[in-house]
């Protein structure tokens, strides 16, 4: 067994299909975390999982949240100290205020397999991002 500690990195590591920028931090065989960022004023585009669950925690910035499963949907905010849940097969956006980036720390369970995961659905805004 090894341990892994890790310090923010400075750069972008991946863009996520759904546009939002990524950082890596450590993952276990259970789950992995990562910091995602959003540039102020930016909307990405509409996905869903295949096979992953998310708990997302915001740290930094303000912005909004559409998610839609079957009959259920909702628009929430998210600031600093909102924890949110993607259940698997949730369609889901999401968009930074104008003035301020938007940072949370995603949770995936399981670890995120790869681009291939999440598939485009319909938007609820209009992206201003490319995957």
């Amino acid at each position: 067994m090894s341990f892994e500690t890790r310090i923010l990195p400075g750069a972008v590591d991946v863009v996520a299909p759904d546009g939002s920028e990524i950082r890596l931090l450590p993952a276990l065989a259970g789950g992995s975390m990562v910091h995602c960022r959003l540039p102020p004023g930016a909307v990405t585009l509409a996905v869903r999982h295949r096979t992953v669950e998310e708990l997302w925690y915001v740290v930094g910035g303000r912005g909004e949240i559409w998610r839609r499963h079957e009959a259920r949907e909702e628009v929430a905010p998210l600031v600093p100290g909102v924890s949110a849940t993607i259940p698997l097969g949730t369609h889901f956006q999401f968009r930074a205020a104008s003035d301020q980036a938007l940072e949370l720390v995603l949770v995936t369970m399981p670890p995120w397999p790869g681009p291939d995961e999440a598939v485009r659905v319909p938007d609820h805004w209009e992206p201003t991002v490319s995957g």
